[in-house]
């Protein structure tokens, strides 16, 4: 056995045990933008954690995406008709509004992707498509619930899936991300 055939066993432990710890820290930072809610300075926080957030999703190293099963386009534009679709018939969640809280989610959808649809489902594709597609959308409703509720919870899960769609069909998480940021912008504007 060669010597990097018996380091690839040790390589594979640490790469997973590397994206689990970022899964598991990125997560802890999603849940602790609770402490922040009474906050004056939340906004900033908010930006931070997601700053954060996305850019350490977005550095770790991960096997390229071999999955992709339709072209980006035609994903983004399904992803799209499916929130214009959603916006009008699903319940309205109370939502500031303003310059600065358009610009926070905008953020928020590209890191909390990166996260979500690039780590986590990166992370979970080993295990298969339907784990990657069904772990990172159940992990992203249940991060939502402690700041807008268990009411949010199936709404979330629904556009998790929808997000972990595109990201199997596509190949990227480019089209979830577009997708999120419009169905961020559309819940603002509502």
């Amino acid at each position: 056995m060669s010597a990097s055939a018996s380091r690839a066993p040790l390589a594979e432990r640490s790469d997973g045990l590397l994206v689990a710890g970022m899964i598991v820290a990125g997560l802890g930072a999603l849940v602790l933008r609770l402490a922040a809610l009474g906050d004056a300075n939340a906004p900033v926080l908010f930006g931070l954690t997601y700053l954060a957030l996305g850019t350490a999703s977005v550095a770790l190293a991960l096997p390229a995406a071999s999955d992709g099963r339709v072209g980006t386009p035609l994903v983004l534009v399904i992803g799209l008709c499916a929130v214009a679709l959603a916006a009008g018939w699903g319940p309205a969640f109370p939502r500031a509004h303003g310059p600065e809280v358009l610009g926070l989610d905008l953020l928020a959808a590209v890191a909390e992707e990166a996260f979500f649809r690039r780590l986590v489902y990166g992370g979970l594709l080993r295990f298969g498509a339907v784990a990657a597609i069904g772990g990172s959308a159940l992990l992203f409703a249940a991060v939502h619930v402690p700041i807008y509720g268990p009411a949010v919870f199936w709404v979330d899960l629904g556009a998790g899936l929808l997000f972990s769609w595109q990201r199997w069909a596509s190949g990227t998480w480019g089209a979830p991300a577009a997708t999120h940021a419009a169905a961020n912008l559309l819940a603002v504007l509502r």
